[in-house]
Parts: structure tokens; C-alpha cells; sequence
């Protein structure tokens, strides 16, 4: 397994977020989920810094002898799932930069959280739908690898619909909240 085109690419990365950390400096959260880098960096580098390292243990397990095949396809899907996250990070620097210059100075007004309110709204009645075509496609599914897939997609539904609820309860909180200061 020749990993020198995916250093490259590493090194590439590193130099572009080493830019954009001096340009944009800290932010208020870590960037990326605790699932997808172990790192809860506000900055870009260590968070490349932690996908070379997998690279490196590719290498070093490959060179061992200990790299299993169950392990060298679950450390390349960290792997691409690390370096895809990181592009679209660096890839929407400038947009987010232009939404941020767009934004309202004294934050959101509660016609505009009424809003969001409603969007949330109808994002939750879309996924309770995905979420119950999913469940039909499982009880529909002729092979087991139907069934399967089925569940894939009910499993992100779910995830999905959860968090939409969860957002929709912060959002209810907010409104309740500037509603009761007045």
C-alpha cells in the first residue's frame, strides 16, 4: 500500500490550514465532532496533524505485519472521512466569513428564531416521514441485504430526526426565553 500521494495531500492540507488558523485564529467550538477527530481543537492544524498520524499508524502496522484487513479498511474510512471533512472546512472558509459579515449585530430577533422555529418544524415532518419509509422498506425487504440497508437508513433517519428535535427544543427555549425578558 503506497500512502506517499495521500502525505503529499496531508502536507498540502497542512500548509493551507496552518493560513487559515493565523487568519481566523481561535473559534468559539471545536470545529469538528468528537467522533470524527479525537482532537477538540478550535484550529485546523492539529486536527491534520491527528489524520497524518493515522496515516503513520497505516504504515507502521502495514510494515509490522499487523495490519489486519478489518482494520486497514476501518483506519482508510477515518482516514477519508478525516481529509473529506477537512477540504469542506477549508472550502467554506470564505463563505462563512461572508455570512458572518451578513449577520445581524444584536443577534437573532424572535421574528426571525419564529422562523427558524417553523423550518425546524417542517425538516422534523420530513424526517418522521423518512423515518417511517424506512421502517416500511425493512418489513418490505426481500433479502437480507435489503433489510440491511434498510436499517443503515433508518438508523440515519433516526440520528438525523433526533437532532432536528433537539435543535427545535433549544430554538423553543430561546423564544421562551426573550419572551419572558420581554
Amino acid at each position: 500500500m503506497d500512502l506517499s500521494s495521500l502525505k503529499e495531500q496531508l502536507n498540502a492540507l497542512a500548509i493551507q490550514a496552518a493560513e487559515i488558523d493565523r487568519r481566523r485564529g481561535e473559534g468559539i467550538k471545536p470545529l469538528f465532532d468528537e467522533r470524527l477527530f479525537r482532537t477538540l481543537s478550535r484550529f485546523l492544524t492539529p486536527c491534520v496533524a491527528e489524520a497524518k498520524s493515522v496515516v503513520d499508524t497505516l504504515e507502521r502496522e502495514q510494515s509490522s505485519g499487523r495490519l489486519s484487513p478489518q482494520r486497514a479498511e476501518h483506519l482508510c474510512e477515518k482516514l477519508i472521512n478525516q481529509i473529506s471533512a477537512l477540504q469542506r472546512e477549508m472550502a467554506t472558509v470564505s463563505i462563512r466569513q461572508k455570512e458572518r459579515s451578513f449577520a445581524p449585530r444584536f443577534g437573532t430577533s424572535t421574528g426571525q428564531l419564529y422562523q427558524e422555529l417553523a423550518q425546524h418544524q417542517e425538516w422534523e415532518r420530513r424526517l418522521a416521514d423518512m423515518v417511517r419509509d424506512a421502517e416500511l422498506n425493512i418489513a418490505h425487504g426481500n433479502t437480507i441485504a435489503e433489510q440491511q440497508g434498510a436499517q443503515k437508513n433508518l438508523l440515519v433517519a433516526e440520528n438525523r430526526l433526533a437532532r432536528c428535535r433537539e435543535s427545535k427544543k433549544k430554538i423553543e427555549a430561546r423564544i421562551a426565553f426573550r419572551e419572558k425578558k420581554g
